[in-house]
């Protein structure tokens, strides 16, 4: 997981705007810093923008939409997306749901350059892509919309709040068969809280997020 630009994507409702965060904040300490880029132009109520106010305090530059948190409600990316390209900074790319990635491949081609790691974002228990060869048709689709593609499996597999250890470890055949399908490797499993980190633990290491039940989904 060496590459600087890493992008999490996926279905709507997998829980990609968690993923993110957890992931920028993780990567705060990084040498040249860390900058989480919102590019969710479809859905206006769970996106990096919410977090913003956190994130900044912890040292993590935020790139967000001009009209994110408001009653407007227009799809324009910031001009200051471009700037990533020429820092040092770890970059996270917070990407829309399937058709949303398209506003992802307005920067493939800088993004190819650049290198990357392009994680999908897997949740065996939303509808849609409960089934692990939906999930996979999914994906593919996704990869369409950006012009790019994945190098990775998150299983962010959760009920919200009514998510229990069993759950987590239940999902792990789940996730085990996309990155069987896919031939990608199974990157992180995520847990909201390290008390909620399971006994037998699924492939991939733990991503422990913030106990936030709006950021669950």
């Amino acid at each position: 997981m060496g590459r600087r630009i890493k992008i999490v994507a996926g279905h709507y409702g997998a829980g990609k705007t968690n993923v993110a965060v957890a992931l920028a904040l993780a990567h705060k300490g990084d040498a040249g810093g860390c900058v989480l880029c919102d590019l969710d132009t479809v859905n206006p109520y769970f996106r990096a923008a919410d977090n913003a106010a956190e994130l900044n305090a912890a040292g993590v530059r935020t790139v967000i939409p001009a009209y994110a948190n408001t009653n407007v409600d227009i799809p324009v990316l910031p001009a200051e997306i471009a700037s990533v390209f020429c820092s040092d900074e770890t970059v996270i790319f917070d990407v829309g749901g399937d058709d949303g990635a398209s506003a992802l491949g307005v920067y493939a081609a800088d993004i190819e350059r650049a290198g990357y790691e392009m994680l999908a974002v897997v949740n065996m228990y939303r509808p849609l892509i409960a089934d692990p060869a939906d999930a996979v048709a999914g994906m593919r689709e996704i990869e369409q919309y950006s012009r790019l593609r994945f190098t990775g499996i998150v299983n962010n597999s959760n009920l919200g709040a009514e998510t229990t250890k069993r759950h987590i470890e239940s999902s792990a055949k789940y996730a085990e068969s996309i990155a069987a399908l896919t031939g990608l490797p199974l990157v992180y499993t995520t847990v909201v809280g390290e008390e909620n980190v399971p006994d037998r633990v699924p492939a991939g290491e733990i991503l422990v997020m913030k106990n936030s039940t709006k950021q669950l989904f």
